[in-house]
């Protein structure tokens, strides 16, 4: 699979731009994609997936223009949106049927399908009970089940995490690695920790714009030898806060250790290994 976003923009108002001309060309694997708030994930997201039109450039799927021919790249994607909602008077069951029914997937195997999804998510036990009672994140992994119904090969997941506990999230972690090996897997999350775990290349974005892509270790190159740590007095916390980008600050009996970024370090800081969250704040905030 060969996915091919070219210029893209998506424009709101004359002064307001969701996404400005974005380029990016993945195939097989797991693309990160990080971002605070408002950077613009979601509203390529949809995109992509063709929920929304770019009002310029263009998207191609092995070269199947995707606004021209949508129902073409609707066949081969699963979409897990960021405000996915669920009917709480249905089962899991139910529910997966009625979203199979949706996208045009059936035959003989749907139920084989449907029943691999709610044991592969560990929904087993509460898959006849309304989806209504369901806790977060069992609503979060019916969520995950819907997106990959229909066997997709272009499967993007925005904010899956959100909602599960940490052994639900390692068991998604394991999910996405198999399905990385035969499909695309776009995967927007706030939760640095996610994207470095699972992520074979990392996309930062920001003001609509991506702003860094490439290998994670690429990405975490650019701020090499940025990364410090120091002890200081929790008096002086306000002033570095002011001058430095600060990472983390833990308590150390009188003191502040501060783990923080900067071109010109302070006397007595130790430089410390750069991390993907590291990077992150690096490129969002210089």
């Amino acid at each position: 699979m060969k996915l091919e976003i070219q210029k893209v923009t998506k424009q709101y108002s004359k002064s307001k731009y969701g996404v400005k001309d974005l380029s990016l060309t993945l195939e097989n694997g797991v693309f990160g994609l990080l971002g605070p708030n408002g950077a613009g994930k979601s509203t390529l997201l949809k995109m992509i997936a063709t929920v929304s039109k770019p009002n310029d450039g263009v998207i191609y799927l092995n070269k199947n223009n995707m606004i021209k021919d949508p129902n073409y790249a609707r066949k081969t994607i699963g979409f897990l949106p960021q405000d996915f909602g669920v009917y709480p008077n249905l089962n899991a069951f139910e529910f997966l049927r009625y979203i199979a029914a949706m996208k045009g997937v059936a035959g003989h195997k749907l139920e084989t399908r449907i029943a691999q999804l709610i044991e592969g998510l560990n929904l087993m036990a509460v898959a006849k009970q309304h989806i209504g009672s369901y806790s977060g994140g069992m609503k979060q992994r019916v969520g995950i089940a819907q997106a990959l119904l229909n066997d997709p090969k272009l499967i993007i997941f925005d904010e899956p995490t959100v909602g599960l506990d940490p052994d639900e999230r390692v068991g998604f972690r394991h999910l996405v690695a198999e399905l990385a090996s035969e499909a695309i897997v776009i995967l927007s999350s706030h939760i640095v920790s996610d994207i470095a775990t699972i992520s074979d290349q990392v996309g930062i974005m920001k003001d609509g714009q991506l702003l860094a892509k490439g290998e994670q270790h690429e990405i975490v190159k650019s701020t090499t030898g940025k990364v410090f740590e120091i002890e200081i007095d929790k008096d002086f916390l306000p002033a570095l806060k002011e001058s430095h980008i600060v990472i983390n600050v833990t308590h150390q009996s009188e003191k502040l250790k501060v783990r923080y970024i900067s071109d010109h370090p302070l006397e007595g800081s130790k430089l410390q290994e750069a991390n993907l969250e590291d990077a992150y704040l690096h490129i969002t905030k210089k």
